[in-house]
């Protein structure tokens, strides 16, 4: 289980290491709400599409698998989507067509099928939540280092949720914003560093390891015989 949580979070990384769904992490990361709303939809959608396929594995043929994944994942996917148009209409509208895109999204279908397919409840349960879990972390730090630097704010568009809440102002109201942050090339340019920095600790720490290793190793060296 704890390889499992691993893996979904941070070594599997769905965005920075599998590289898995990156057009709605590009697409829709412009701020903070928009990459949280979207991020917590693919999280409800991954693991109720994994609790579902691996309590029906057993009677899903083998040929027939990919269907049947993919209309289980389009009906979880449409509850979704209904029910954000009844309750969030304004969220649903903001968020347009990347949710019914869930559908298709590489993160749900390789997971169902790598997964799902072939583990037990609690196992492909747990998978579906980190894996989703994952994608959220990386989607909304996106999205908030977008928009702070873009527009210097925090929260944009939480009324749309929460009609009492406002977003925040971090950064001086006369702040003239930084355009590209908030346009494809800024999602390309925070996704390459957020990669590059993934890369880099997990060199660094394999780096460490064995300096670990070393040090802890006890002394090689031999004792002169005792004398009887």
């Amino acid at each position: 289980m704890n390889d499992i949580s691993k893996n979904g979070l941070w070594q599997q990384n769905a965005i920075l290491v599998q590289l898995l769904g990156l057009c709605p992490v590009l697409a829709i990361s412009t701020t903070l709400v928009n990459a949280v709303s979207l991020g917590l939809a693919t999280i409800l959608v991954m693991l109720l599409a994994n609790l579902a396929i691996a309590s029906l594995r057993t009677l899903i043929p083998y040929e027939i698998r990919i269907p049947v994944f993919v209309l289980i994942i389009a009906a979880l996917v449409t509850v979704v989507d209904l029910s954000l148009n009844a309750f969030l209409h304004d969220l649903y509208v903001m968020l347009g067509i990347f949710i019914p895109l869930i559908v298709t999204n590489c993160i749900v279908l390789a997971r169902v099928e790598a997964f799902a397919a072939k583990n037990g409840l609690a196992a492909a349960t747990l998978d579906g939540a980190m894996m989703g879990v994952g994608f959220l972390w990386v989607i909304a730090l996106i999205g908030g280092l977008r928009e702070l630097i873009g527009q210097g704010t925090l929260f944009s568009g939480i009324e749309m949720i929460f009609p009492s809440l406002t977003h925040i102002q971090l950064l001086p109201a006369d702040y003239p914003g930084f355009l590209v942050m908030m346009l494809p090339p800024g999602a390309f340019f925070t996704l390459g560093l957020l990669i590059a920095g993934r890369n880099w600790l997990t060199a660094r720490t394999k780096q460490r390891l064995p300096n670990q290793h070393m040090e802890a190793a006890p002394s090689a060296e031999k004792t002169p015989p005792v004398a009887a």
